[in-house]
């Protein structure tokens, strides 16, 4: 844990207005992943595997409630986030929805392609925006059945995807909204580039599962106790160590599942 020390300070820095230097191709998130500047997945490929889908990949904008993928529709394209943060939201008959994934640039959507499926039951949503790489699912799909490397880390990825899923559904029935929202926050922090990020009442509600009334109060608690600091749909990290110390068990259990997935990415 020593080496994410300095990386959490250094946030803690800057949530306090004091500058920070610039990060470089990688550096440590707040939390336990490594995070780099650009999708992970994509960055582990050996060269001739990379070279192989390079010229499909489309880099694009990811936008605030932008729909990647939609429930039970023909996966067309897959996205590689290299910034931002994509909801995988389960969709009810109603229209009612609640997150059940979270995919930032360790990861990549349209999973049920590996299983060789062609759509899911979940709607891929863009959260937090950021740039990432579209690549027609064809092509995907093509690499992923030469059982090399693309192959090999979609799975891993695939099974802290699924313990993440499973997390979830086990959180939302067990665990208090606040627990869960902390657990939320924490998530999403560990998954961008800075203390600050865009969240609305709507969005926040309709990730946890609430009424937007439940999740005012949730806010106004965590920020009158210095964890937070929302205004205008914008949310602040005033202190990560007690959020840690707020949430609930399944941020660990998560937490542990994508850190053996993330060793699996270095080289050896």
């Amino acid at each position: 844990m020593e080496r994410f020390a300095n990386r959490r300070q250094q946030l803690t820095r800057s949530a306090r207005g004091v500058p920070t230097p610039r990060p470089a191709r990688s550096h440590l998130s707040r939390g336990r992943t490594i995070q780099y500047l650009e999708n992970r997945i994509l960055s582990a490929l050996p060269s001739e595997d990379f070279s192989r889908l390079e010229r499909h990949l489309a880099s694009t904008p990811l936008v605030y409630k932008q729909s990647v993928s939609k429930a039970s529709e023909p996966i067309t394209q897959i996205c590689f986030p290299d910034s931002g943060v994509c909801s995988v939201m389960a969709v009810m008959r109603t229209g009612a929805a609640a997150e059940v994934g979270t995919i930032g640039n360790e990861g990549v959507t349209g999973v049920a392609l590996f299983f060789g499926d062609d759509s899911e039951p979940s709607e891929s949503m863009i959260q937090v925006p950021g740039k990432g790489r579209m690549l027609p699912a064809g092509v995907f799909r093509d690499e992923l059945e030469r059982r090399g490397a693309l192959h090999r880390l979609v799975g891993h990825y695939a099974h802290a995807l699924m313990i993440q899923v499973m997390q979830s559904a086990a959180c939302n029935a067990l665990h208090p909204i606040e627990k869960r929202a902390c657990k939320w926050l924490l998530m999403t922090h560990d998954r961008v580039f800075t203390n600050e990020f865009t969240l609305t009442h709507e969005f926040l509600s309709m990730m946890l599962g609430v009424t937007r009334p439940m999740v005012s109060g949730v806010a106004e608690r965590l920020q009158r106790d210095g964890l937070i600091r929302y205004r205008r749909g914008h949310v602040t990290i005033l202190n990560r160590e007690r959020l840690e110390k707020s949430t609930c068990e399944c941020y660990a259990t998560v937490t542990r599942a994508f850190d053996a997935f993330l060793k699996r990415l270095e080289p050896h």
